[in-house]
């Protein structure tokens, strides 16, 4: 399952960025404090199917980096279906909105041009893996317009085209397996690809995310503006979260917990959800926040950080993750715990760790005393394996001579 995602202090939590930050000058070595709360998702098996060999605690966690490429920029996308066939897309700080496109084969890590199946594109354009293998490459939402759009096929040997891609503009895509894909295609519709046809599904009020279960298990969660608790009189409103859930049949709206600040309210209130997990064990989280538009009154209240779970039958507030990891939300899940965004790691047994990481070396232009930050779009664990993969930028912050380096980092256990 996809997931790359971030937190917005101002509006609902942000699904679009997994924001990666260690702005430490040296190689960060403070962990938070840890806590004994459990996050209840399951024990699985190793990835391999095979016993596992004795792990190094969780405490002890690096990105270290996996390759750095000769370019100043960003990687925006990364996508890893086996050890030796990672694509990365990134772009140049050149002045120009063009991408680059990079495979690794096992041996070495080389820029291949767009494919043709692609067409024109002005943006970088987006992974999606898709099932075993098999990798899509999808135009940037900025430049899709109503109409189908041509997307790309990566079967392990060579590009194609999609025969069959969804119409329109692409939001939140996630693919259970290549008969089973649910994309966002506006506010309030999604659309549904059983192997066959894109079947199109009207969402009952404005998402910002999905998660999918099963095949007839997915949560989708939002806002709306209108119902119970949206009233506040003069004609203002005060938008509440929203979830939703397909059955199979049909999406319906789940009663969820509103959000309310005590009085007096301050001015221009809004609450949403902004993201959707789903555990390996089938458990579901949904996170979002409270806020409002700061700077208008004294005495200002904080915003508030909505953490929900699916009990089985509603849902009832989480209790918040100790030390650091207390306004982080999940982005992938391994064996023994969650990947949490801002570069933390929430253990199994509630132990919050920071996920530590190296500075560029001098080779690149980044001098000794310049301020360093980790910056990660997306991470992927490697098929069969228990190696993890992610993909970004170190900002390097230095005197007439900043710049981003575009990174890929492998995760270290131990040491």
């Amino acid at each position: 399952m996809r997931r790359a995602s971030g937190i917005t202090q101002r509006g609902i939590v942000a699904v679009a960025v997994l924001a990666t930050v260690l702005t430490a000058a040296g190689c960060g070595t403070d962990d938070e404090p840890t806590g004994s709360r459990t996050t209840g998702s399951a024990d699985t098996a190793d990835a391999g199917g095979k016993d596992a060999p004795p792990k190094a605690p969780a405490s002890a966690l690096t990105w270290e980096f996996e390759h750095i490429a000769d370019f100043s920029g960003d990687l925006t996308d990364v996508a890893v279906l086996a050890e030796d066939d990672i694509w990365a897309v990134g772009t140049e700080n050149n002045g120009e909105a063009n991408a680059h496109l990079l495979h690794y084969d096992g041996t070495q890590w080389k820029r291949e041009p767009l494919p043709e199946a692609l067409g024109t594109t002005d943006y970088p354009p987006v992974l999606e893996e898709v099932g075993e293998e098999v990798l899509w490459l999808r135009p940037h939402t900025y430049e899709v317009g109503s109409g189908v759009t041509p997307w790309a096929r990566w079967d392990g040997t060579r590009w194609s085209a999609v025969p069959n891609p969804p119409p329109g503009n692409v939001g939140d895509f996630e693919a259970a397996g290549p008969d089973d894909i649910w994309a966002l295609n506006g506010e309030q519709t999604a659309v549904h690809w059983d192997g066959t046809r894109w079947n199109t599904t009207r969402l009952p009020y404005g998402t910002s995310d999905l998660a999918v279960v099963g095949p007839d298990d997915v949560w989708a969660v939002g806002s709306r503006s209108t119902g119970p608790g949206t009233e506040l009189g003069y004609g203002e409103r005060y938008s509440q979260p929203v979830s939703m859930h397909w059955d199979g049949t049909s999406w319906k709206s789940v009663e969820t917990p509103r959000a309310r600040f005590e009085e007096p309210i301050p001015p221009e209130p809004s609450a949403g959800l902004g993201q959707v997990f789903a555990l390996d064990s089938g458990e579901v989280r949904a996170y979002g926040n409270n806020s409002f538009n700061h700077g208008e009154v004294e005495n200002e209240p904080a915003d508030e950080f909505i953490r929900l779970r699916w009990d089985g039958s509603k849902w009832v507030e989480q209790e918040p993750a100790p030390g650091g990891c207390a306004l982080r939300t999940p982005v992938d899940q391994d064996d023994e715990g969650l990947f949490l965004d801002g570069n933390w790691y929430l253990t199994d047994d509630g132990r919050c760790v920071k996920i530590k990481r190296h500075r560029l070396p001098l080779s690149t232009g980044a001098r000794k005393g310049s301020n360093q930050s980790l910056w990660l779009k997306e991470i992927h664990r490697v098929p069969g394996t228990d190696e993890w993969l992610g993909a970004g930028q170190v900002q390097v912050n230095q005197s007439g001579d900043p710049f981003g380096a575009p990174v890929v980092v492998r995760l270290k256990r131990g040491g």
